[in-house]
């Protein structure tokens, strides 16, 4: 396989075409053929990377309604572990740290207004929980 173009091997005139002069000047040499001009085209969009890209972005409802049950769940453990602490007489500082993580994560919404309503019930108790703890 041949290549031509600026890395490859290229056309190019015989060594011996320079003109002499009977001055002692300098003389560029007598070129007979330009040389062969190619069209270089541009790169070719990549549409198809962007449609890729795009449809991973579109998120899945089941994927997402899983998701947001797996973090209701959490919050709920994290405020069950508060009321077992707390009826213990062991109020653990990290259990507000998980509490305020967990407050976090249930900013999001679902899609199923079934559910963005009782996880709004579970941050709504969350929150007060932490009024409570003095820590929001």
């Amino acid at each position: 396989m041949r290549i031509y173009g600026p890395n490859g091997t290229t056309l190019g005139s015989p060594a011996g075409s320079a003109r002499r002069t009977s001055s002692s000047g300098f003389a560029l040499p007598d070129t007979i053929a330009s040389p062969e001009t190619r069209s270089v085209a541009a790169p070719k969009a990549a549409g198809n990377i962007d449609a890729l890209l795009a449809m991973q972005g579109i998120e899945d409802p089941v994927e997402r309604r899983k998701r947001s049950v797996a973090r209701g769940r959490g919050a709920l453990d994290v405020l069950d572990d508060l009321k077992i602490g707390l009826l213990a007489g062991n109020f653990d500082a990290s259990t507000v740290t998980r509490l305020r993580d967990a407050a976090a994560n249930l900013k999001s919404t679902s899609g199923d207004p079934g559910l963005d309503a009782v996880l709004s019930e579970i941050e709504l108790r969350v929150e007060v929980e932490l009024a409570k703890a003095g820590q929001f």
